[in-house]
């Protein structure tokens, strides 16, 4: 399938701005649709400026059925980016998350089905947070897919999961896109929508669909001031304001951390390719990392001296564990990571060091959830 002109939603955000760079020196013709959000970057952001001259660019919202009319017109392809992100805000910011998630990516599909258009291809940015614990090893009862860990375990301080069907403690395993889907946050059951919705939709409209469930994307150009989502950025902020860092539970919770080259790269190869049509898609690193080491790795980087408490406070709705199974990447798209968590902290932080320091509103995101019962 020859794409020559694409629409990203989000375009001027982390993940989009990068996307549309590489597109755009492709040889395609990108246009971007972004209401340039202000918790995330906002107009005068320098993500925004890389790419207004090398695409065309609308300033609109998913959530307005003529935005998405005027961006549509003549595109091959969509990359549906925009999303509300982070788990902790959308457990009470409900109504924005179902909003722009779920009622965007509708008004689009909807576009799709009942007016003209020549889309043919059609990626949408899924999530890992779908999978919630996903796939563990317990010793008695062998693969299991964990539910959400209960309030009253992680007040006793037991953060380990747990086995459904026998109480036992488990392992994590690499999460494969055939496992359990049961996201614990509504941000994740927005997503789990999302990817339904297109891939259903897609199969019904004839428009090659495929869902990227993005693990935990980081690198140069994340934003540093948003305070629910991104740890890397968030932990930077803490550092270099020489604020402590807060080490939520034990320390010990992993997550994999995906470089944003590696990102663009897997993003790129499933819009060329048709070996992934209709399906849903890893991608990260395969490699889990534990929260401890990304303190402390971020704390040399930056040379600082701040203290790393692990204070064994928790968050309702977050998941212990979680990394990707890449063999459907790998056989299907020719995705092979490149970018290794040392190097990608590494240029991050060499990144980071070259911007204005961005204030840090950390403290003012936790007590939000204190006060709503949601951080303990």
């Amino acid at each position: 399938m020859k794409i020559q002109k694409v629409l990203i939603s989000g375009g001027a955000g982390f993940i989009g701005s990068h996307l549309s760079r590489r597109l755009h020196r492709a040889g395609l013709e990108v246009t971007v649709l972004d209401n340039l959000s202000p918790q995330i970057h906002g107009e005068h952001s320098t993500l925004f400026e890389s790419i207004r001259k090398d695409v065309n660019f609308i300033r609109g919202d998913v959530r307005s059925k003529d935005d998405w009319r005027r961006a549509l017109v003549g595109q091959d392809a969509v990359v549906h980016l925009a999303a509300e992100t982070g788990t902790g805000q959308s457990m009470y910011e409900i109504d924005r998350y179902v909003d722009v998630n779920m009622r965007g990516t509708g008004l689009l599909l909807d576009l799709l089905a009942n007016e003209q258009h020549q889309v043919r291809k059609l990626l949408v940015a899924s999530s890992r947070s779908i999978y919630g614990e996903g796939k563990a090893n317990c010793a008695v009862c062998g693969v299991v897919y964990p539910r959400e860990r209960a309030d009253g375990q992680l007040k006793r301080g037991d953060f380990l999961v747990k086995c459904p069907s026998c109480g036992g403690d488990t392992h994590p395993l690499a999460t494969d896109e055939e496992s359990k889907l049961h996201p614990s946050s509504i941000y994740g059951i927005t997503k789990q929508a999302q990817e339904q919705l297109v891939l259903t939709a897609g199969r019904s409209l004839g428009i090659a669909a495929v869902a990227l469930r993005y693990q935990n994307v980081y690198g140069p150009g994340q934003s540093l001031s948003n305070p629910y989502t991104g740890i890397l950025s968030i932990f930077s902020t803490r550092i270099r304001n020489g604020n402590d860092i807060n080490v939520f539970e034990d320390g010990k919770e992993s997550r994999d951390f995906v470089f944003i080259d590696d990102v663009v790269d897997a993003t790129t190869l499933a819009l060329e390719s048709d070996r992934t049509d209709f399906l849903s898609v890893n991608v990260g690193s395969g490699v889990p990392t534990d929260v401890m080491t990304v303190a402390k790795t971020l704390r040399n980087a930056y040379g600082g001296n701040v203290r790393i408490e692990v204070s064994g406070n928790y968050r309702l709705g977050d998941i212990c564990h979680n990394f990707a199974d890449l063999s459907r990447a790998r056989s299907a798209l020719g995705y092979e990571p490149k970018v290794h968590f040392e190097e990608g902290v590494s240029r991050f932080a060499e990144w980071v060091q070259s911007q204005a320091l961005a204030a840090d509103n950390y403290q003012h995101s936790i007590d939000e959830m204190k006060r709503r019962g949601l951080m303990k």
